[in-house]
């Protein structure tokens, strides 16, 4: 796997749009300090402040874990000619494990990018979160756009939506609209790690802090891009039929 320096990445992104890092900051509710660490690689983000930044700067996941590495890596290997033990290249349908790109956060979580090929459809990315790891540190909720998917493979997880508490166990799985506000968080001695996909992020643009973590709820009908992925998902469902409608 591939350490990306998410601090370079995310400086690069804002000085393209010509945006200073005061205001960045104050946009998204970090201090300016936070947000110059970050960028500087002296600390971490948390899960809650990566997605306020990447929403605010208007990239998405794979864009900031970047296909440049994925690139850089087939030219490597071009240059050096084939692997002893075979094709080990990554291209647009198989990534190899070596060019997973992979951001570790603040507080012990990890994540690691998934293949995306071409698409734009999803984030989809392999989670990792240490004994006593969050997605947020100060304990606030996120929200952000999307339907969140997911399923634990190992370890156990607390998972909070609204005002309900769920703890996950390996095998068990998950889905919601991520504008809920929401919180992982492992409370166990071992880790946990699962699979995550978060579909429909990248149509909605930025609204404001309440959307992107914050506890004031954002304003009604603000963010519409999941409720409009919910509401094609039914459509293409089959209408019942009279039987099922029946009682037995």
């Amino acid at each position: 796997m591939m350490q990306l320096d998410v601090g370079s990445e995310l400086r690069r992104a804002r000085e393209a749009k010509k945006l200073s890092l005061r205001n960045v900051a104050a946009a998204v509710g970090v201090s300016a300090s936070l947000l110059s660490q970050v960028e500087t690689g002296k600390t971490q983000p948390s899960v809650s402040t990566l997605y306020a930044l990447v929403t605010y700067l208007g990239i998405s996941l794979d864009g900031l874990i970047g296909a440049r590495d994925s690139s850089a890596s087939r030219a490597a290997a071009d240059r050096s000619g084939p692997s002893p033990a075979g094709n080990r290249l990554s291209d647009d349908v198989v990534q190899r494990r070596e060019d997973s790109p992979m951001i570790e956060m603040e507080n012990g979580v990890t994540w690691e990018r998934m293949a995306v090929g071409t698409s734009t459809v999803a984030d989809p990315l392999i989670v990792t979160y240490q004994p006593g790891a969050s997605s947020s540190v100060e304990g606030k909720m996120m929200r952000h756009a999307g339907l969140e998917y997911g399923v634990l493979l190992e370890g156990r997880l607390t998972l909070r939506i609204d005002f309900e508490t769920y703890d996950l166990e390996p095998g068990d799985s998950f889905c919601f609209d991520s504008n809920r506000p929401h919180l992982y968080l492992n409370r166990s001695d071992g880790t946990a790690r699962g699979i995550w996909f978060v579909i429909g992020r990248r149509d909605a643009s930025y609204q404001s802090l309440a959307d992107l973590g914050h506890e004031s709820p954002p304003p009604t009908g603000s963010i519409a891009s999941a409720v409009d992925v919910l509401q094609a998902m039914k459509s293409m469902r089959p209408a019942p039929s009279a039987k099922h409608d029946a009682a037995p």
